[in-house]
């Protein structure tokens, strides 16, 4: 079954989705979606290195969106705005990448497949490595859920009870720069983002508790996955931009479905 490339792009995008609904909760609960674009688009200039080092592009975009979030997560509050910080990362290291992979010799490669996924070409090697980050991160989640949730509901009072409130946001950004290092083949360093934030953003307005809402959104991940696969396998199109359409589509139903329940009735 694995040498079929749909089923090991299927396994890999499941893996993903069951990960992303969790941890996409806490971007959006924590408006952290710029925080994670900056990650993402810090992928690229680890892709680069790695490519210049020869060593694994996992390991290189690891190594840099944890430099690139340790880096925010030091500097912010001290110096400059953290929404600055963020856009002169985010956009600084993706234009280092772009225009440093010109220059390194006897490389040839085409970035367009880590700036917009390509989930098709995935290996058995890949789907491992990606199996194996998705898990780490639920289990990582399910460890901390209650810490990390008291912090996002009330910093303060997290403190009181005893939480080390920077050692738990060392380990939310931990836990996304792996994110972002296991999803770059899947839906590129552009795209990230959209699939931790509208699968979230569709389960909140349809979920009653913060675990519900986890749940759902790594439902409707799945759903986004399976049906960005058969859409591209059926008109052949790029899949990773397919994945985040159908992710859209359903925020745009479950928020038409909330605003139809929410009318009065006469």
């Amino acid at each position: 079954m694995l040498d079929d490339f749909l089923w090991r792009a299927a396994f890999a995008g499941v893996a993903l989705a069951l990960a992303t609904g969790p941890l996409g909760c806490f971007v959006v609960w924590r408006r952290m979606a710029y925080f994670g674009d900056a990650t993402a688009h810090a992928a690229i200039l680890g892709v680069v290195l790695s490519l210049a080092f020869s060593i694994s592009i996992f390991v290189g975009v690891l190594i840099t969106a944890l430099a690139m979030a340790f880096m925010i997560l030091f500097l912010s509050g001290r110096m400059f705005a953290v929404d600055t910080l963020l856009g002169v990362a985010a956009h600084g290291a993706l234009a280092l990448g772009l225009v440093t992979v010109v220059f390194l010799p006897g490389v040839r490669v085409d970035l367009s497949a880590y700036l917009f996924g390509d989930i098709l070409a995935i290996s058995r090697v890949d789907l491992l490595v990606i199996c194996v980050g998705s898990a780490f991160v639920l289990v990582t989640l399910r460890l901390r859920w209650e810490r990390l949730l008291l912090l996002t509901l009330n910093e303060d009072l997290a403190a009181a009870r005893g939480i080390d409130t920077r050692r738990e946001n060392m380990i939310l950004i931990g836990t996304l720069a792996v994110l972002v290092a296991v999803a770059i083949k899947i839906v590129g360093a552009l795209l990230i983002t959209a699939m931790l934030i509208i699968p979230a953003a569709a389960a909140r307005p349809i979920s009653r508790t913060p675990e519900s809402m986890a749940g759902v959104a790594a439902v409707l991940a799945i759903v986004a996955v399976i049906l960005g696969l058969s859409a591209s396998f059926q008109w052949d199109t790029p899949t990773g931009p397919r994945i985040v359409v159908a992710a859209s589509v359903l925020f745009v139903g479950a928020t038409f479905v909330t605003i139809l329940k929410s009318k009065p009735k006469h």
